[in-house]
């Protein structure tokens, strides 16, 4: 159950969905994402460690950015957790 609520808390947040929405289509620099968020490297940082700790996001350094994008189990990931909650 843990795992579950740190992933849905993970979706909790207009602004990570937000980012999710903006890595649907596809693999995006941090650079990227700040602007478009209008967040601080600081903010972009703390809601990039929660998506990827929740296994929503995944993170690749690339010299001095990092590039994020979707993890490729992140739908399939999502309805098992629905499942999981429904069935405790």
């Amino acid at each position: 159950m843990q795992e579950s609520a740190q992933f849905f808390k993970a979706l909790a947040d207009d602004k990570r969905l937000r980012i999710i929405h903006l890595l649907g289509g596809g693999e995006q620099c941090a650079c990227f994402l700040q602007k478009e968020m209008d967040l601080t490297q600081s903010g972009l940082s703390y809601h990039m460690k929660l998506l990827t700790i929740a296994g929503i996001v995944k993170a690749r350094p690339d010299g001095r950015w990092i590039h994020y994008s979707l993890a490729e189990d992140f739908i399939s990931n999502a309805n098992q957790k629905i499942k999981q909650v429904l069935e405790s």
